[in-house]
């Protein structure tokens, strides 16, 4: 007998029906898009698809702009392994780190 839960999705029949649902709502939506009137403020949002395609590239544009900034943003994996162990280099004696002076920003009168 087995033991192991099996869940909605491990079954690819599943995944199939739920996909078939997906398509079929897509279709729907597009298809509706010919009927149904929209009040546009632009001469170009009344174009059938309008939407769908605007969604669809704006999805693409941001995973390209995301490709793009992880070249530059993107950190070595021990990067914070690395910071750690500079921080264990830090004097033991407390009284030998220098602290700045307090700024107080409060309106109130200043209590000796």
């Amino acid at each position: 007998m087995n033991s192991e839960k099996t869940y909605f999705f491990d079954n690819p029949d599943n995944i199939r029906k739920v996909l078939r649902v997906f398509y079929a709502t897509c279709f729907v939506l597009f298809a509706l898009d010919f009927v149904i009137h929209r009040h546009t403020e632009y001469r170009w949002e009344g174009l059938p698809g309008f939407y769908p395609v605007y969604g669809f590239v704006g999805c693409v544009a941001l995973v390209v702009v995301a490709k793009w900034m992880r070249t530059f943003l993107m950190r070595p994996e021990d990067y914070y392994d690395k910071r750690e162990l500079a921080d264990d280099d830090e004097p033991d004696d407390i009284a030998s780190v220098d602290v700045p002076p307090t700024i107080h920003l409060g309106g109130g009168r200043d209590h000796a």
